[in-house]
């Protein structure tokens, strides 16, 4: 089971819903390559308001899905493992934005039991 220590890095990816890399979701094509190089873990929200450097809103209504909702990707990890990442994140990320900063572990384990 991999350990993380109690100061980690909280990695935040905000792209749209419907950006894409050679067909498939650029959200997906991130979280396959965050595992890839055995990063801790990553998480995808899907927003429900949202804008960006555009300044478009991008919502969700009642009556009418919208194409492009914000998609957030977080991932938890250290500091050397975050930055493995972050090359492949400069060549595919085209438009959005990438945060880092200190995030406190508290626990971190899986829900799988050793035999």
């Amino acid at each position: 089971m991999m350990k993380l220590p109690e100061e980690g890095i909280l990695l935040r990816i905000l792209i749209g819903e419907s950006d894409t890399l050679k067909g498939k979701s650029l959200y997906e094509v991130i979280v396959l390559k965050a595992r890839e190089l055995n990063l801790a873990g990553a998480t995808v929200f899907r927003g429900i308001m949202g804008f960006g450097a555009a300044s478009r809103i991008h919502s969700i209504k009642l009556l009418r899905l919208s194409e492009d909702l914000p998609v957030i990707v977080e991932i938890v990890d250290t500091q050397e493992n975050i930055n493995k990442l972050l090359p492949f994140l400069d060549e595919t990320v085209k438009e959005g934005l990438i945060t880092m900063e200190k995030a406190k572990v508290i626990k971190y384990r899986s829900g799988k039991r050793d035999s």
